[in-house]
Parts: C-alpha cells; sequence; structure tokens
C-alpha cells in the first residue's frame, strides 16, 4: 500500500502543481507541497487497501503548516482524474478564507503605497495587527488587578480581626 500511495501521490503532484516537493510522514502519509500557492494536501492509508484519507490545508508563514481545513475519504481505483478533481476541491476549500497575515500584509500594503511607498516600521506593523493596542497591560487591567488585591486584603483583615 505505501508504494502504491507514493506512485499515486508522484502522478497527483504532477497533475496538480509544476512546482511541489513530495515526502513522507512517520505516519505513513505522503504529503505534496506546493510552496508556491501556499497549500499542501496530504495522502494516507485508510483501514482498506482501497481507500485513502485525502487531506489539504495551508502553508503558513514560515512554512510551518497549518491543521487540515478539510478531508475526505476516497477510492484509489477512482483513477487519477477523479482523485485530481477532489484534490483540486480540497484545495478550493483550503483557499477560500483568506489567512489572517495574507489580509494584514495586503493592509499594510495599501497603507505604504499611501504614504509615498514607505514600509511600515515592525513596531507600526505589530500594533496594527493588534487592532491598535499595545502588549502591555493597560490601565483597565491595572484597576481590575487593584480592586481584587483590595478585596482580598479586606477579607484577611476582617477573617484575622474576628480571632482576635
Amino acid at each position: 500500500m505505501q508504494s502504491q500511495l507514493k506512485d499515486v501521490a508522484t502522478d497527483l503532484a504532477a497533475v496538480l502543481w509544476r512546482q511541489h516537493t513530495l515526502y513522507r510522514e512517520r505516519s505513513g502519509a505522503v504529503v505534496i507541497r506546493g510552496e508556491h500557492v501556499r497549500r499542501w494536501i496530504s495522502l494516507s492509508p485508510r483501514g482498506t487497501r482501497d481507500e485513502v484519507l485525502i487531506r489539504a490545508g495551508r502553508i503558513l508563514d514560515g512554512g510551518t503548516t497549518a491543521p487540515a481545513r478539510s478531508e475526505v475519504v476516497v477510492r484509489l481505483a477512482a483513477g487519477r482524474d477523479e482523485l485530481a478533481a477532489v484534490c483540486r476541491r480540497l484545495l478550493a476549500e483550503a483557499a477560500a478564507e483568506p489567512t489572517p497575515a495574507r489580509a494584514e500584509r495586503a493592509g499594510t500594503r495599501a497603507g505604504a503605497r499611501r504614504r509615498g511607498g514607505a514600509a511600515a516600521p515592525p513596531a507600526d506593523r505589530g500594533r496594527a495587527a493588534k487592532g491598535g493596542r499595545s502588549r502591555h497591560t493597560g490601565l483597565r487591567s491595572w484597576v481590575i488587578l487593584l480592586g481584587v488585591m483590595g478585596l482580598v486584603g479586606v477579607y484577611a483583615y476582617h477573617v484575622s480581626a474576628a480571632y482576635r
């Protein structure tokens, strides 16, 4: 089954993408990565001989893979063209939602164009990604923390006064 799975994956990779990377995972699954489209397809053996689990997902910034967005069980006897059609449908589903990083990058580029092509400093990009907030504890959080600590202090004072 493993050699048959690798042969099917090699054929599918050639049909799906011109540029691809094919490798085997520890679990026995064969993964086809399309770095240029930032998507991946995984074919793993299913309980029976003729069935394979096909999963599709995204490749995140830095090259790590995101969890599978969609998966389907298909019979290998279906043929290369039908398997390719299923893979294309799964890839389309994986590409349906834009990644947050890609949307942020598009917004940053649009802002850079408005400012005359200058890229935003890294600190500005970080704040824009978080909705304009900094990573430090805000005033509201400090007020809440001080209030909770005050209540704990008052409770401890009353408990200690009761035992005097």
